[in-house]
């Protein structure tokens, strides 16, 4: 029994000592030059074949001078993302109807903003804002800020907008003033000032969310109905948003609704997740008032995507119009960016493609102070990387077969067996 202990003891120690995963130029399978523009800190846009090509989680990352010089060089990724947080309601005071004007004033965020979201009741309407900024509630004058056509053109099959677009303001409160009036060929809408149900303030347009293309098509198929753009989504290459692009020159007025399902390559289309959305754009001249709003990208967060590809259908649902005119449809993912400091403006390279190769951990990564005046670094295309040859595999035996285990301890099994056989054959009657 002793020298089965002994056995099982040295095959777990023959697992229990891992050497240490270091990275080393050779063993990257793809490599792309990043420039500096200015020494000091730099950052680099990483586009959509940097995800399909790195580990999960772009753990395998490295930056190297281009000298024999091992050294890496620390750096930071970066996901855009809204400097301020989610939108923030508006807190509405003195509403009132004042003879044929809905009346009232918002008490703002304690931050920038550039538009501001009402959430107004009813339809077939057109409703001219005036917007004035203020110190206090209820102040008389005030700066102008603007007049807003705000609209709901249901009965049209066109979109609505309740939505100010303002320039970049810091007052503490707005003044409004709303005239509604009913949309051609509507019935009359019932004046009240309760259909001013809310505001909200989303992030200013300098705070927002900046977003790149990560796969673009422009084979655009009609099915039934339906427009149809199709993709093929590579693993872990990640997507947010899908925007359409319209061909050059076309002013039409629409109101669409998308559906955007998708499901893991190889598997059923029921599999997946199904989004909705709608793009609209109305440009026309309603009841004295211009109306002149559009917006052709979808919030959508695909979740097929991560470790292996996935097939992606947009459906643009048509209904008895004719076709868009789409020219492209591109899935666009929040903008990553790999920043570094630079002692100089010689060239750099990014290597990738080590799957072996554990996340780097960089006291620059957790210290630094990233500017938006930082120097944009231009990024090469992507390589092969000529000196590539594979990582030997430096797993135990144990784990690079672990079945070997289980054949071990069935082969325990049955030795313990034997002997306890042969041990009952002596035991006295």
């Amino acid at each position: 029994m002793r020298w089965i202990s002994l056995f099982l003891l040295l095959w777990w120690q023959s697992g229990a000592d891992m050497p240490t995963v270091t990275a080393q130029r050779q063993y990257f399978l793809y490599q792309r030059a990043i420039v500096p523009t200015a020494t000091g800190q730099n950052c680099a846009v990483l586009d959509a074949s940097t995800f399909a090509h790195a580990s999960a989680s772009l753990k395998d990352l490295r930056l190297f001078a281009q000298t024999a010089a091992v050294q890496e060089i620390p750096y930071a990724i970066t996901l855009s993302e809204p400097v301020q947080p989610d939108p923030e309601a508006a807190h509405i005071l003195n509403l009132g109807l004042r003879g044929d004007v809905i009346s009232f004033d918002l008490a703002m965020p304690h931050r920038p903003y550039t538009e501001v979201v009402l959430d107004l009741a009813g339809t077939d309407y057109i409703a001219t804002a005036t917007v004035r900024g203020t110190d206090q509630p209820g102040q008389s004058g005030g700066t102008l800020l603007g007049e807003f056509t705000l609209f709901d053109l249901t009965s049209q099959h066109l979109s609505h907008s309740t939505t100010l677009p303002l320039q970049e303001s810091s007052f503490p409160y707005l003044h409004l003033e709303l005239r509604i009036s009913s949309a051609p060929g509507a019935r009359d809408v019932p004046l009240s000032a309760q259909m001013v149900r809310g505001a909200s303030v989303p992030p200013s347009r300098e705070a927002q969310t900046v977003f790149v293309p990560a796969v673009e098509t422009r084979s655009i198929t009609q099915r039934r109905r339906q427009t149809i753009a199709r993709f093929v989504l590579p693993k872990r290459v990640p997507v947010e948003r899908v925007n359409f692009i319209l061909a050059p020159g076309y002013k039409g007025n629409f109101s669409r609704n998308i559906i955007i399902s998708d499901h893991t390559a190889g598997t059923s289309s029921t599999a997946g997740e199904t989004i909705s959305g709608n793009i609209f754009r109305v440009h026309m001249t309603q009841a004295g008032r211009e109306i002149n709003q559009q917006q052709l990208s979808v919030p959508a967060t695909l979740g097929s995507n991560l470790q292996s590809s996935a097939e992606v259908e947009i459906a643009v649902n048509n209904g008895d119009d004719q076709p868009l005119p789409i020219a492209a449809v591109q899935l666009e993912m929040r903008q990553r960016r790999i920043c570094f400091n630079a002692s100089s403006t010689d060239s750099l390279t990014l290597f990738y493609g080590d799957p072996m190769l554990p996340a780097p951990e960089y006291d620059f990564a957790r210290t630094i102070q990233l500017t938006n005046q930082g120097a944009i670094a231009r990024v090469g295309p992507e390589q092969k990387n000529p000196i590539y040859r594979r990582r030997p595999d430096m797993r135990s035996m144990t784990e690079r077969h672990p079945e070997l285990i289980w054949v071990a301890f069935l082969g325990v099994i049955c030795i313990l067996a034997v002997v306890a056989i042969r041990s009952s054959r002596h035991l006295p009657r």
